[in-house]
């Protein structure tokens, strides 16, 4: 039986399509252009930092540590900025964050290789914004950052379509898998994007972004449809 229930239109697929794009491209990006560093997989950031400092080669650690602490501010800067404006009736507090979002990553394609701390520190303030800002998509509570989660999801809702056959839940899966996907595909684009043109290829996520917004804004609210 469906059921059709009205949310925010940030957790539409109108909107998630484009979020979870940029999030596989700025990771790309940063580990090819940005010495290696990941600007959402902060688990991989965590083991190189550790290794660094096995070897005690405290300057590349720092490559790791800073945005470590840089994806940190990002989920506390979406907590400050959801607190202060929830109750704003004009514009959602997700559009300010993807407006932030997009002005960061404006800022950290134009540095230099000499700069690749500054750059990766921004990208991953902008990954930890979207992280917290954007945690569900069509009902689906997931992260459209990052991908370990939503393959243990998938992978249960697999094994209870399995063992129940209960169609609500190989669709579960499909979602969750849909969003792997696209993920994937955003990494893809992200190394054709850095190898035509360069440190400028991260401009493409503010676009992404842009348009999400530009979606919010069209349409406040969406209707879902979910199986009971």
């Amino acid at each position: 039986m469906q059921k059709s229930t009205t949310t925010q239109m940030s957790d539409s697929f109108l909107v998630g399509i484009p979020v979870i794009l940029s999030a596989g491209y700025m990771d790309v990006y940063t580990y090819l252009l940005r010495d290696g560093v990941f600007a959402n997989a902060q688990t991989g950031n965590i083991i190189l930092l550790a290794v660094r400092l096995a070897e005690r080669q405290w300057h590349a650690a720092l490559h790791y540590a800073l945005p470590i602490a840089a994806f940190t501010a990002g989920i506390l800067v979406s907590l400050v900025v959801r607190w202060n404006c929830k109750k704003l009736t004009a514009v959602h507090w997700r559009q300010l964050c993807l407006l932030m979002q997009a002005v960061i990553l404006v800022l950290a394609a134009f540095p230099g290789e000499s700069r690749n701390i500054l750059s990766s520190c921004l990208v991953s303030l902008a990954c930890g914004i979207q992280l917290q800002s954007f945690r569900a998509l069509h009902g689906y509570p997931l992260a459209t950052t990052m991908c370990i989660g939503n393959l243990r999801t998938a992978t249960e809702h697999l094994f209870v379509f399995f063992v129940t056959g209960q169609r609500r839940s190989l669709r579960s899966c499909a979602v969750y898998a849909g969003v792997i996907g696209l993920f994937a595909l955003g990494a893809v684009l992200g190394n054709v994007g850095v190898t035509l043109w360069g440190h400028s290829a991260l401009l493409l996520c503010p676009a992404l972004l842009l348009f999400a917004c530009a979606v919010m804004c069209r349409a406040p609210q969406c209707d879902v449809s979910t199986e009971e």
